[in-house]
């Protein structure tokens, strides 16, 4: 099931501002990809959007890039001299992202690292504002583990995905990924170092803030 009337979706999508020319350029192009399923889409991605520009972050940290759509709309708020880091396990995705990125005002403050986020994070030696989390499910927890100690005092995690599909609702839950997401969410609500609500925006969007 999904947990989003699609009706309500769509209404939501016509009472909010549309993405730029490059941006609706990127999601039709991805629209006959086998997984187009996992671009952020319009109404999400102008939220990332805006709220990257009302945080204005100096150093961004994607987890798992696509073909490039959400970091290009993280990327509108970097602050003066910003840089946005991005992670994507295959080469294919990261070849039509980085097209994209090269189309866009922001090809050089976006930085694609290709392999495996696990082992590329470690070697990133930055202070996040702003990290987005968007990635395998099963990996969810593992990376916020190991970004949180990075992150300043203030700044935000955002986790894609966090309702899955609405599969976190079954009692059991039976899906792998599902059980995974429904792990992450309950650690993060049980985490005193940060404040988080989870929206009810696409597919579950969860905020993040360190205290």
């Amino acid at each position: 099931m999904e947990p989003i009337d699609p009706k309500i979706q769509a209404y939501a999508e016509r009472y909010s501002a549309l993405p730029d020319a490059l941006l609706q350029q990127v999601a039709a192009g991805s629209a006959q990809h086998p997984q187009a399923h996992m671009l952020s889409g319009p109404l999400q991605g102008k939220f990332l959007e805006l709220f990257s520009l009302a945080l204005q972050p100096a150093r961004i940290l994607e987890i798992g890039t696509f073909v490039g759509f959400s970091a290009l709309c993280l990327a509108k708020g970097l602050r003066p001299g910003g840089v946005l880091h991005t992670i994507e396990l295959r080469e294919e995705e990261a070849r039509t992202a980085t097209a994209n990125f090269n189309q866009s005002n922001y090809s050089d403050r976006i930085i694609l690292h290709t392999g495996n986020a696990l082992s590329i994070i470690p070697g990133l030696e930055e202070t996040w504002d702003l990290v987005f989390i968007d990635a395998d499910k099963t990996g969810y927890l593992d990376y916020y583990r190991m970004v949180l100690p990075r992150l300043r005092q203030g700044g935000v995690i955002l986790a894609d995905n966090v309702l899955f599909h609405g599969q976190v609702l079954e009692d059991p839950i039976t899906g792998k990924s599902a059980r995974a997401i429904a792990e992450f969410n309950s650690f993060v609500q049980n985490d005193d170092s940060v404040d988080n609500v989870l929206l009810t925006i696409r597919d579950g969007l969860m905020l993040i803030r360190k205290k």
